[in-house]
């Protein structure tokens, strides 16, 4: 008599998904795009080593819907990049994978069709083709590795990560950043603790062995050196923001308590901003003014920003979606983000040279 089903209760299919090899064939790594990716990285490196006095920005999209209007906003921002590079190390925004607090859009890799038809597979495809667009353009990429299994499939375009709020404190993803090649930037908790982001960064830093995939799709022990470059995102929570100079000062105790590099990046939007985009400009004028008198630890800053202000709904009708704008959190729009990027070149020019290390 044969056993009763135990596993699989809840499963209503097991749908083949490509390999990361196979995933890498269709859209190879270019030369061009792999100059991008390593010199990123190194920058991005010497920077959080103060062996680089200028300040990163992770500017960019709350999320890619739209292939055409990113890559429209790449070149936008890569001639702003080139116009800024005396003084900042602008990285575009690139997120694919979005968590929701309930339901919603997950991002263009779950469903990149909009359509609830969650073709994973095209949408992997089609996300690492627009990395790769955007590294080719000239411009080094960042994310937010939500996925544990999705870094695979095209880690290797990317020259910065984020471990979101939702899940600093995750162990899953603590031992995936400390095998990733990027630096990683942890952001606080959704309560505005700083405790599972500094957590997260001392967890990364060291070797860890768990369960993943290898590049042919098989499962394996991946195990890891640790990331170095692990530091604290700073976004606030639990009602207030967390950019001023006394939580800056409490996040620079925190790490150098843990004997960890005061390294921190301010996300001027997210709590930060009382999720309002009209702030996130505030926010960065308050930082500049702290890095300009003198603060260190901040290396960087994140802003949301799009081609239009604001953001939409997805309508039925994906015709009407309104181009360049966001379909998930508002952004401040590209008009916005120019003066906000050129203010704060200006303003940190003169004295950039007293953030090199003495």
């Amino acid at each position: 008599m044969p056993h009763a089903q135990t596993d699989n209760l809840n499963i209503a299919a097991f749908d083949r998904m490509p390999s990361p090899d196979e995933i890498t064939r269709a859209v190879p790594l270019s030369d061009t795009a792999a100059k991008v990716v390593l010199e990123g990285r190194r920058t991005l490196e010497a920077i959080l080593d103060r062996k680089d006095p200028r300040v990163f920005i992770v500017v960019g999209p709350c999320s890619i819907h739209d292939p055409i209007a990113g890559l429209d906003y790449a070149r936008r921002l890569k001639a702003l990049a080139d116009e800024v590079s005396d003084t900042l190390v602008l990285v575009m925004r690139v997120y694919f994978e979005k968590p929701r607090t309930s339901t919603g859009w997950k991002g263009y890799i779950n469903d990149p069709h909009m359509d609830d038809s969650f073709r994973i597979d095209e949408g992997m495809e089609k996300a690492r083709r627009f990395l790769l667009d955007v590294n080719e353009i000239g411009l080094p990429a960042a994310t937010e590795a939500l996925d544990p299994i999705a870094p695979q499939y095209y880690g290797d375009l990317i020259s910065w990560t984020a471990i979101g709020a939702r899940t600093s404190e995750s162990q899953t993803h603590r031992e995936m950043a400390s095998g990733l090649s990027t630096p990683v930037g942890f952001k606080n908790g959704t309560d505005g603790s700083l405790d599972a982001a500094v957590n997260g960064v001392l967890s990364a830093s060291h070797p860890h062995s768990f369960l993943g995939i290898n590049g042919q799709g098989q499962s394996s022990v991946i195990r890891t050196r640790g990331n170095a470059y692990g530091h604290v995102v700073l976004r606030g929570g639990g009602g207030r923001p967390n950019y001023d100079s006394v939580s800056v000062s409490l996040a620079e105790k925190a790490l150098t308590k843990a004997k960890l590099p005061p390294n921190l990046v301010i996300d001027c939007s997210h709590s930060n901003s009382w999720k309002n985009p009209e702030y996130q400009p505030l926010v960065m004028r308050d930082v500049t003014h702290q890095i300009r008198e003198g603060n260190r630890s901040i290396v960087g800053l994140m802003i949301e920003s799009n081609i239009e202000a604001g953001n939409q709904p997805i309508p039925a009708d994906l015709s009407q979606l309104r181009y360049g704008c966001s379909v998930t959190d508002a952004c401040v729009d590209w008009a916005t983000t120019e003066t906000m990027i050129r203010e704060m070149r200006d303003t940190l020019r003169p004295n950039l040279s007293l953030r090199s290390a003495g």
